[in-house]
Formats: structure tokens, C-alpha cells, sequence
């Protein structure tokens, strides 16, 4: 587990968090204000920040780590710890396959948030889609505590959710090239994406 904890750490990690940061820096508002859910120690966050300075972001998480790169509080998991509509996005970044039920952190997240949620997370769809996925959480996560349920949605599960919360989809990305060829074409395939999702009352006024 060193090793691969190493080698990822060296080929991945660093990769992965820039390109996901450009990703998800493209999505958000002109000046928004953002709450990372689950942000572990706030690298992407701060990494959004550096190229988009107008925007105000701050995190939550089950397990404050001791050194982060932005303020992060903490909460139990499955009650965001802010009134309606505090935020104009609501982030998660490969959080939601994390919990038991994602729909209660979705739920949360709309209530918190004015506009939109904006997620990175996986599509359980392909040959071996679910063993890659275990693997790729389990090397990249195991090491910090993370709780890993392995709850991945398929393609239909994520649309019947968005239904369901009367989302509408704004932006929704698969070819994210997360890893250096020839390792993306096993790892990054469509496993993942990057969404932005309205909230029902994003274009209401007077709030």
C-alpha cells in the first residue's frame, strides 16, 4: 500500500486535482460564494480560488484534517450546519458515492444552496466499471480514513435523482483526461463526470 500510496501521489494526485480544479473552476458563477462539502483538506478549493479570485469558497467535513488550504468546519455527515439558501453553489467533489444514501446529501445541498450544485462524481457503467471504480477509491482514499460504502450510481440513478429534486442540468462533462495516457483510457473512460445542476428556484427574484 506505501508503494501504491507513493506512485499515486507522483503520477495521479497531482494531476488529477489540476485538472479537475479547471474543471469545476469553469462551472461556477461570477462571483459566488461555495460551500465544499466534503473537502477533504481543500486543495481543489484552493486551486479554483487561484484562478478564480472573485469567487468565495469555504468547507465541511466528517473528519477535519489538521493543515487545509481553506476554513473548514465540521458536520456529521448528513446535515449540512447552515440556514436555507446560505450559498449560491453547493459542492461535491467525489463525495457522494462516500454516503449510504446520496439523495440525503443532495437533498441538503439544494436546501443550502440559491442557484446550483455543482458535483464530480462517477457513472457505474462498462465492462468492470464497478471493480475499477472499488480500486481507484480504495488506493486513493483508504489511507486518509475515508469511509469507503463504494456506492456508485449508474447513469439512470443519476437522472432519476435529478427528476426527482427538479433539477435541470446546466453542464454535464465526461471527458475529464483525470490521468496520463495509457492509464486514462483504464481509469478515466466515462467513470467519471463534473455536472452543474440548477436548483428549481435559481431564476426566482426577490429572495
Amino acid at each position: 500500500m506505501n508503494l501504491l500510496g507513493r506512485t499515486h501521489g507522483k503520477l495521479v494526485h497531482s494531476r488529477r486535482v489540476r485538472r479537475l480544479s479547471e474543471e469545476l473552476s469553469g462551472l461556477v458563477s461570477p462571483n459566488a460564494t461555495i460551500l465544499d462539502v466534503g473537502c477533504g483538506d481543500g486543495l481543489i478549493a484552493s486551486l479554483i480560488n487561484a484562478t478564480r479570485p472573485d469567487v468565495e469558497i469555504q468547507g465541511i467535513d466528517v473528519l477535519v484534517r489538521g493543515s487545509t488550504h481553506i476554513p473548514v468546519g465540521n458536520f456529521d455527515g448528513s446535515t449540512i450546519p447552515f440556514p436555507d439558501k446560505s450559498f449560491d453553489s453547493v459542492m461535491f467533489v467525489d463525495v457522494l458515492h462516500h454516503t449510504d444514501d446520496p439523495m440525503v446529501m443532495l437533498r441538503e445541498g439544494c436546501r443550502v444552496s440559491r442557484e446550483s450544485l455543482i458535483l464530480k462524481d462517477h457513472t457505474d457503467e462498462g465492462f468492470l466499471s464497478n471493480a475499477t471504480l472499488r480500486f481507484m477509491d480504495w488506493v486513493g482514499n483508504k489511507p486518509h480514513g475515508v469511509v469507503l460504502p463504494y456506492n456508485y450510481w449508474r447513469e439512470n440513478a443519476w437522472k432519476n435523482a435529478i427528476e426527482e429534486l427538479n433539477l435541470t442540468t446546466e453542464a454535464w462533462h465526461t471527458d475529464l483526461k483525470l490521468y496520463p495516457q495509457p492509464a486514462d483510457l483504464i481509469f478515466g473512460r466515462s467513470l467519471h463526470f463534473v455536472a452543474k445542476l440548477n436548483v428549481p428556484w435559481a431564476s426566482a427574484t426577490g429572495d
